[in-house]
């Protein structure tokens, strides 16, 4: 990761709501309470926090066209664009992605993660920029070492 890419950190907004005196605040995947948040941040979306400060730089909403990263499931790992969302109330709300190379998917709510705004993501892709090979193209990549 660049030098500068090591001063935040992406944290996904679990939960906001408002404490003590109606103080807005909220939490996010990795236990921070963030207090006054601005007030466009929802459920889902991504926060970016300065590590040093522990204030929100920015925020990315949970949106279609936005670059997401597969955090759990048979997917993990691969990531892609926000093509849509299914709303299935009382059960598992279904977020289809379409990758860089054209490849749809589709997973749960819970497994998504939105690493960056349209298609440019703010962190940097593992190797392989988060594409899913399939079995024939994995093994040729592997024989060519």
């Amino acid at each position: 990761i660049v030098k500068e890419e090591a001063t935040y950190k992406l944290c996904g907004v679990k939960k906001v709501t408002r404490g003590p005196k109606g103080t807005p605040y909220c939490i996010t995947h990795d236990g921070r309470t963030l207090r006054y948040p601005d007030p466009d941040v929802k459920t889902n979306d991504t926060v970016r926090v300065d590590i040093t400060t522990g204030k929100i730089l920015d925020f990315v909403k949970f949106e279609a066209g936005n670059t997401v990263m597969i955090k759990g499931g048979n997917n993990m790992g691969r990531v892609g664009v926000i093509m849509h969302r299914e709303r299935h109330p009382g059960s598992f709300e279904i977020v289809h992605i379409k990758d860089a190379v054209g490849h749809t998917f589709s997973t749960r709510l819970t497994n998504v993660f939105v690493v960056g705004k349209g298609t440019k993501p703010w962190i940097s892709l593992p190797k392989g920029n988060g594409i899913k090979l399939s079995i024939v193209e994995d093994r040729n990549a592997k024989m060519s070492k």
